[in-house]
């Protein structure tokens, strides 16, 4: 299990191979990563951790990249759809993804004290879900797989 959002790491790798691995899958689909995109995935990855869409925007604007929130939405919904970021339901927030470029279904981990969140993959079609889609007929597209509990760095820690 990748549970890097909680563990200590190289922070200046992992965000220049996050942007370098999401320029290279963008020249080998044809899409456009324009500044504001690269900026806004920048932001994901500078945070560690998922943030608003209000939140983006407010940096945005300091920078004069855009004030208006469709500039913000625009670009993560981007790089949503080409599976770039992710969408965390819980906190109505963004995370950059942990593999971009790869296809895989992935589960989050949500520290309910400090709103960390760790990537994993799954596999969308296998256990019992998988198993009840199989059974019915049911052709799985997507999941969202979120599961909230308290982070290594939080435990022990007074609430």
């Amino acid at each position: 299990m990748d549970s890097l959002g909680f563990k200590h790491h190289d922070h200046s790798t992992c965000i220049s191979g996050g942007v370098a691995a999401v320029i290279q899958s963008c020249k080998e689909a044809g899409l456009q990563f324009t500044p504001v995109r690269k900026r806004v995935l920048e932001l994901l990855l500078e945070r560690h951790r998922a943030v608003g869409a209000y939140e983006i925007l407010d940096t945005l604007r300091e920078e004069g990249l855009g004030s208006q929130p469709p500039v913000a939405y625009r670009a993560l919904d981007f790089l949503v759809k080409h599976g770039f970021a992710h969408k965390i339901e819980r906190l109505n927030a963004f995370i950059a993804c942990a593999h971009p470029g790869d296809n895989h279904s992935p589960a989050f981990l949500i520290c309910r004290s400090c709103d960390a969140v760790a990537e994993t993959a799954t596999v969308a079609a296998g256990g019992r879900l998988g198993q009840a889609a199989e059974e019915t007929g049911f052709t799985i597209e997507r999941t969202v797989l979120e599961a909230e509990g308290v982070c290594p760095n939080c435990q022990g820690k007074p609430e």
